[in-house]
C-alpha cells in the first residue's frame, strides 16, 4: 500500500499535464493542402509544436510532446535488473504486434534526448472528438498502472517457475 501512496504525486502530475496537453483541435497541414497529419509526428511546422515535458520518478519517465492537433505520450518503464529488462522488452514486443487493437498505440516507441522509451501513444484531435477527455486520461493512467502490475506479476511467476525447476533438477541427484 505504501508503493501506491508514493506513486500518487507522480500519477497526479501526469494526469494534470495530460489534461492541459489534450486541448487539441483540427488543424490542417500548413505545407500540403487538404492534409491533416499529426504535427507532433510530422514536425513540418515548428511553430505549432509545444515544448516537450518530461515527468520522471526514479527510473520511470513519461515524455509528453504536444502540438496543436496531437499529443504523443512516451513511457519508459523502470527496470531494476536484467530480468526486468528482458521481461519488459518481450512484453512491449507483444503489445506492439497488437497495436492496431489499441486505438492510440504507436508501433514503435520514440527516442528523445538519448533516452529510449518503451512505449508510445499518439492521441490526435480525432480521438479527443470521439472520446471524452477525462475518460481518455483515466484510461492512459490505468493502462500505465496495469502494465507495471503485469510486469511485476510476470517477474514473480518467473521466480516461482525457476524455483520449481531448480527443485526438480536437484531432486535427481543422490544425497
Amino acid at each position: 500500500m505504501a508503493g501506491v501512496a508514493a506513486q500518487q504525486p507522480y500519477i497526479q502530475c501526469i494526469k494534470r499535464t495530460l489534461n492541459a496537453a489534450l486541448c487539441v483541435m483540427n488543424f490542417p497541414s500548413q505545407v500540403v493542402e487538404r492534409h491533416n497529419k499529426p504535427e507532433v509526428e510530422a514536425a513540418t511546422s515548428p511553430e505549432v509544436l509545444l515544448n516537450p515535458v518530461v515527468i520522471a520518478r526514479d527510473d520511470e519517465q513519461v515524455l509528453i510532446e504536444s502540438s496543436v492537433n496531437s499529443v504523443r505520450l512516451s513511457i519508459k518503464i523502470r527496470k531494476l535488473d536484467a530480468l526486468d529488462t528482458q521481461i519488459t522488452k518481450r512484453f512491449m514486443d507483444f503489445l506492439e504486434r497488437r497495436a492496431e487493437h489499441y486505438y492510440i498505440m504507436r508501433r514503435k516507441p520514440v527516442s528523445h534526448n538519448g533516452v529510449q522509451y518503451d512505449l508510445s501513444l499518439l492521441i490526435t484531435n480525432d480521438h479527443t472528438d470521439t472520446m471524452l477527455k477525462d475518460q481518455l486520461i483515466d484510461w492512459v493512467i490505468a493502462f500505465m498502472q496495469d502494465i507495471s502490475k503485469e510486469l511485476s506479476d510476470i517477474k514473480i511467476h518467473v521466480g516461482v517457475r525457476a524455483r520449481e525447476v531448480a527443485k526438480d533438477y536437484f531432486m535427481n541427484f543422490p544425497k
